[in-house]
């Protein structure tokens, strides 16, 4: 059997990324954590892991105060984004949070014109508003209980909406493995920070952070730290040496996808929900995937940041 060519591998290893962040859903169910607590030990791993990383801390010691703190501030909403995406999932179901972080892309395309300053597209917005009858089917197949972990989903699909588009349009100001760490570590501070105030929101976004895992929750917190959040990223680096951002793109629309065929096979949540949701799912992913093909792709210096990497694995 021949070797496989550059592009061929390339696509192999981005779709093994988009298979991985499928699985943060699925973790994120199995894990016995409140959402607050999860997504605080998810972000300190991944800090933990970066600290290894001479680069990281290269990269810091470069960056002046004012754009380490504008980093910082996307930190805050990147920590927000994880928190309410878990929180859906725990108010409904991994499949309901697949799902609904499928809208952060018609979300983005109201957002990033006027964030990243860039220029307004109709098409997208057109885009955006074909997506609203797959919502009603959705709401519409969903059993009342779990309806609130749909609005708690489109809520995390607009953080990552905001923070995607403020990483585009910073993405060139530092080096992503020290931009991630910053982030990163600046979510989990304002996570311990805010954490009584989240709980007077709504019980399902407090919990203590300091919480101690389980042994079975510390091993799985560890799987979607390195495995489905490191891993994924140092792999996408190496994938986009021999593919476009467009085709990258391409591929990780079908995260949600992914994600909600992973939920049927490994939690049985087929059982759960009724034919009106999964048209409705269908209606967003299809949405969702029709976006590259009609938007015109841009060349990037370098691929999005690891912080983003569940609201798709490259800049679009």
């Amino acid at each position: 059997m021949p070797p496989l060519s550059p592009t061929a591998k390339a696509q192999l290893q981005i779709h093994s990324c988009v298979v991985l962040w499928g699985f943060t859903a699925i973790l994120g169910k199995l894990i016995t954590l409140d959402s607050l607590p999860l997504v605080w030990w998810r972000m300190l791993l991944v800090v933990a892991a970066l600290a290894l990383v001479p680069r990281a801390w290269r990269g810091l010691r470069a960056m002046s105060p004012r754009l380490m703190l504008a980093y910082a501030g996307i930190g805050v909403l990147v920590a927000l984004h994880w928190l309410t995406f878990y929180a859906s999932i725990k108010l409904a179901n991994a499949s309901v949070g697949a799902t609904c972080i499928a809208l952060g892309t018609p979300f983005t395309a109201l957002m990033e014109p006027w964030l990243a300053k860039r220029r307004f597209s109709m098409r997208e917005l057109l885009l955006g508003i074909a997506v609203l009858p797959g919502v009603a089917l959705v709401a519409g197949g969903l059993p009342d209980e779990m309806r609130l972990g749909l609005v708690v989903g489109t809520v995390s699909a607009v953080f990552v909406a905001l923070f995607g588009s403020l990483n585009k349009r910073m993405v060139e100001h530092g080096d992503a493995l020290t931009v991630t760490g910053l982030e990163l570590g600046a979510g989990t501070i304002a996570l311990t920070a805010l954490a009584p105030l989240l709980a007077l929101v709504h019980p399902s976004l407090g919990g203590d952070p300091f919480a101690l895992p389980s042994l079975h929750d510390g091993a799985l917190l560890l799987a979607l730290a390195l495995a489905c959040t490191l891993l994924p990223f140092s792999l996408s680096l190496v994938a986009l040496r021999h593919m476009s951002a467009f085709s990258a793109q391409l591929a990780t629309n079908l995260e949600p996808v992914y994600a909600i065929v992973l939920a049927a096979l490994l939690l049985g949540e087929q059982k759960e929900l009724t034919p009106m949701f999964y048209l409705g799912a269908a209606i967003i992913i299809g949405v969702v995937f029709v976006h590259p093909l009609v938007s015109r792709p841009q060349r990037i210096s370098q691929p999005e940041l690891l912080a983003t990497s569940e609201a798709k694995g490259v800049a679009e």
